[in-house]
């Protein structure tokens, strides 16, 4: 679906600087410095995802030449691509150890070589988020990704089909709801906001897993450390699209 950055916090402004005096980028590797510059991409794993996958692959008809603005662009049916700067933020969250951002290899990679490493994404919009994802998960990992409007879904099926991947499946359905029958998942990361974080989601979650995803104008960092029990950061600051 999609979400923004509006820059309204207290927290970390270095880290989430948008530094809208530079001059936009017209490559994706100028995105990808960028964000690097911004302090906003830390992780070499991370990085390198950025790099393989470009955003202007994801973008319609005739966006091609804002695709590397670090903003939403308008997907129609009222959804957006997120900004560059909100994604980075939410991956980076999402494969942090300890709540700070891994340094270079740990986390991402005992994800990486496990098999079955699973991720739960709502809200496939175009498949930015979802490409990504795929990228750093490798071949032995699987994205699952719920759409709600088909018309999306079919949109990020032929964007996705750029890449060649073979660890993703799409579905049309109720994110809400998650995917009971494919749980339980290592990490659940959600591009729209509800009035909280439901409970279908913390109940398909491992133990040990993590929940990134918005409520309101925050994003909320969820760490499950028991069958009933997680651990909760949240982030100020952000505009998000509706869960709908």
């Amino acid at each position: 679906m999609g979400v923004s950055f509006n820059g309204r916090t207290n927290v970390s402004k270095t880290l989430y600087s948008r530094s809208s005096r530079d001059a936009p980028a017209v490559t994706n590797q100028q995105l990808v410095e960028k964000l690097i510059s911004d302090k906003t991409l830390t992780t070499p794993r991370i990085i390198d995802a950025f790099r393989s996958i470009d955003r202007k692959d994801f973008v319609l008809p005739g966006d091609e030449g804002r695709a590397y603005e670090d903003r939403p662009l308008s997907m129609g049916y009222g959804a957006t691509i997120s900004q560059p700067t909100t994604v980075a933020i939410m991956l980076e969250k999402l494969f942090a150890d300890g709540g700070s951002p891994i340094r270079g290899k740990a986390t991402l990679r005992a994800l990486a070589a496990s098999n079955g490493v699973k991720i739960l994404e709502i809200g496939t919009g175009s498949g930015y988020m979802t490409a990504l994802l795929a990228e750093l998960i490798a071949k032995k990992g699987k994205v699952f990704s719920i759409e709600l409007i088909p018309e999306l879904k079919g949109l990020a099926e032929f964007n996705l089909k750029k890449y060649n991947f073979r660890n993703v499946c799409l579905f049309v359905d109720d994110g809400k709801a998650g995917l009971e029958n494919y749980a339980p998942f290592d990490r659940i990361i959600s591009s729209a906001s509800g009035d909280e974080t439901p409970k279908s989601w913390k109940n398909q979650l491992k133990i040990g897993g993590r929940i990134v995803a918005p409520v309101a104008e925050s994003l909320i960092v969820l760490d499950k450390t028991s069958k009933r029990r997680f651990k909760e950061k949240e982030y100020t600051g952000f505009i998000f699209v509706a869960l709908r």
